[in-house]
């Protein structure tokens, strides 16, 4: 599974929420949760997941309402989690676009299936299980704290992890100094822009080990920096 296979989790209970994010990046995939529809609106609008699992009783709204507002502008496969079995609520859910329907309680191996299931059907369908793009060849796992690239365990210290991790996680996204600087070092007062540009140089050669015809790291010059799709 690559890192390109993204999550969202949309759920208020944070013992459910957990179970899934748990079970999801055994299973290889990258998780990211919020607990309000408004949040996971701000996030579907501004980031790239593969696929969406929404708790149809939220806080702020519903998930329902969520998946209506999300078509507007995207297509990403939708999987509902709900409390209720009533058919109605199946039919609406279903209606409105979603792609599966999971009533509480449920397996989270279940739930990490049907996301498997449905994005094979929508990589066969879209003809993209394909040669890996320069993004997709890294495998992120958060809750070890390792990165592969093109199948090597990279070699990383904290702040090449970090930096990394912040990349993979946003391909194609420039972050300029100023904001690499701000979300990963704790004290960013006390360092300057040179450390980035040097966590960047040693991060490059340790790619170039495992991969040494490639370079996927990109030098936005006046920018910033930002990890290439392809």
């Amino acid at each position: 599974m690559t890192a390109a296979k993204r999550i969202l989790i949309v759920e208020d209970e944070p013992a459910i929420a957990d179970t899934l994010i748990y079970v999801l990046n055994s299973s290889g995939y990258q998780t990211e949760h919020v607990g309000l529809l408004q949040t996971a609106l701000t996030k579907l609008q501004t980031d790239s997941f593969s696929l969406a699992i929404l708790d149809v009783g939220l806080p702020d709204g519903n998930g329902f309402d969520l998946c209506r507002q999300l078509r507007r502008f995207s297509d990403i496969p939708v999987i509902f989690l709900t409390a209720h079995g009533d058919e109605i609520d199946r039919i609406v859910g279903l209606e409105i676009g979603a792609d599966d329907y999971v009533t509480k309680p449920f397996s989270p191996r279940e739930v990490a299936a049907r996301v498997g299931v449905i994005l094979r059907r929508l990589n066969a369908v879209t003809g993209t299980d394909q040669a890996p793009t320069l993004a997709e060849q890294f495998e992120l796992d958060s809750q070890t704290g390792r990165i592969r690239y093109c199948g090597h365990l990279l070699d990383l210290t904290r702040y090449e992890f970090l930096l990394l991790k912040l990349l993979i996680e946003h391909p194609e996204r420039i972050f300029s100094r100023e904001q690499l600087l701000e979300r990963i070092w704790q004290d960013p007062g006390d360092v300057f822009d040179r450390t980035v540009d040097t966590h960047i140089k040693t991060l490059r050669a340790k790619l170039r080990l495992a991969a040494a015809d490639q370079d996927p790291i990109r030098t936005h010059r006046g920018l910033g920096y930002s990890l290439q799709s392809r």
